[in-house]
This record gives structure tokens, sequence and C-alpha cells, in this order.
């Protein structure tokens, strides 16, 4: 499939609040999301540049070494530490194949330093955490849940993301799911096995080989809306939620090697026909 849109997530967490900021262009134009835990905001703009890694949108731009902010409102620059980059592509060998949705995890975990003004409010990251992913293809996925956190007491992130998946005629349930914990990462995933014991709004249940992974979902108070691709347009909508409560446990050959809870991890869920 045609790659008609492509998109950026980084987002940045200090202790009391959270800032995603999603550069993307679709077939028509250009843009720029801002999510906090109370508004979301969207800028279009005409085009976009990519210059040495580095993504442009009027005033502002995007890399691996931060952002700068310069819109209707919203000013700052924050800038990251060193990136925690998986061992391998996310997408395993289903990258090689045409997608309808491409997904890429740029960094499970990075500090934060720097200041975005968001009208007369203050939003400070110094020693915050961050985390950068992208999509890019013709749509989302009709059907599907994404969940990221890296705000835990132990060095720890995860990203996990189950969806409906067209493939040459056909449907499936896809997976992919990647956790960093104290240094070592583990990888459960369609492509590698994995089996879905359970995926809702409240409960994910993921099994393979010797990891069993559990998460406990509180999702509280509907998320802010964000546009999203179809056939290559901005035309759906989402919510995504800053603050959900969850508990992750993860087994490997029957010994609790992760029990995390957090308040604030990002969730959304999408449920439609295929």
């Amino acid at each position: 499939m045609r790659q008609l849109f492509k998109g950026w997530y980084f987002k940045h967490q200090n202790k009391d609040e959270t800032l995603a900021v999603i550069p993307g262009y679709c077939k028509d134009h250009a843009f720029i999301q801002i999510l906090t835990n109370q508004e979301s905001h969207i800028y279009n703009f005409s085009s976009l540049q990519i210059r040495n890694g580095s993504i442009y949108i009027g005033d502002c731009s995007f890399s691996r070494e931060g952002i700068v902010l310069l819109l209707p409102d919203i000013e700052g620059t924050i800038t990251y530490g060193p990136l925690l980059q998986l061992s391998s592509d996310i997408m395993g060998p289903f990258r090689f194949f045409p997608m309808e949705c491409r997904h890429s995890v740029i960094s499970m975990n990075h500090t934060t330093t720097g200041t975005v003004m968001l009208g007369e409010k203050a939003y400070c990251f110094d020693q915050g955490k961050g985390y950068m992913e992208g999509d890019s293809g013709s749509s989302f996925p009709s059907s599907y849940l994404w969940l990221h956190c890296n705000d835990f007491v132990t060095p720890c992130s995860i990203m996990v993301s189950i969806a409906t998946i067209p493939f040459y005629g056909l449907h499936f349930t896809g997976c992919i799911c990647a956790i960093t914990y104290q240094g070592k990462e583990y990888r459960l995933a369609t492509y590698n096995g994995v089996r879905i014991l359970a995926a809702t709004t409240h409960h994910i249940c993921l099994s393979q080989h010797r990891l069993l992974l559990e998460i406990e979902i509180q999702a509280g108070k509907k998320g802010k809306p964000l546009l999203s691709p179809k056939a290559g347009l901005m035309s759906g909508t989402i919510h995504e939620s800053c603050d959900a409560r969850i508990r992750v446990r993860l087994w490997e050959n029957h010994r609790l090697i992760v029990d995390e809870r957090s308040r604030r991890a990002s969730f959304e869920c999408m449920v439609g026909k295929g």
C-alpha cells in the first residue's frame, strides 16, 4: 500500500503533566497535534520538510535531539538525553510487506529538559521522561488497542498494540509489544508466536513460549480527541487518555519478574468494522 500519511509521536512527562506532540502529513496538508491531560489542539500547514533526519513544519522542528515549538499560544524547547532504542524493528518480518499501517518505535525511554508555555501555563520537563514512535501508511486500523507507559518507579517502559490487520484480502488480529526492564528487552509479537488471551479496555493478557504478560487497565475519563488517517486523509477521530491506571506483570518460566504500577499510562482504543 502506498504511503499516504506519516506521523511521529513525541511524548513528554513530568511528575504531574503529559505533553504529546504529533507532527505529520497526509494527502493534502501537514499538521501538528498537541495533547495534554486537559486538552487537545490541531494546527494545519501546507507542507512539511525533512532534512538531515529532522522534521520542519512552519517555525517548529522535531528531531531525535529534541523539539522546538512556535505556534499560536504554544512556545518552547525540549531537549532529549540518549534514546533507548529497541534491538530491532518492532514490525519484525512484516516490515517487508505492504501494510495498511506501519509502526515504528524510536525510543522507549529518554530524559527530557526544557519548558513549553501553553497559553499562560508553563510545562516544565526538566528531569522528565520521553517516548518516541511513528506511524505511516494509508489508514489507522479499524479496531485497535494501544498503550504506552514509562512512568514507573523502576527503569521500565512498555508499548503494546493489538489491532485488526488487513493482509492480502484477509484480516487477522496482530500484536506487537515491547518491554524494557532494568536493561533487558522483552518482545511479544505475532511473528514470535504470541497468543492473545485477552484484549479489552480493562485487561490485556499475552502468552508467548516462556513469557506471560498481564496488564490491568483503568482508563478513567474519556480521552481527548485527536484526528487520525483514513485513506490518507485526517478524517477519523480517536481519543487518547494520558492518565490511565495500569498494573503490569510479566512472568518468565512461571517466575514473576516484573510487577509495576502507574497512574499515568497513555491509552487509546478504537472499535469499528473492518
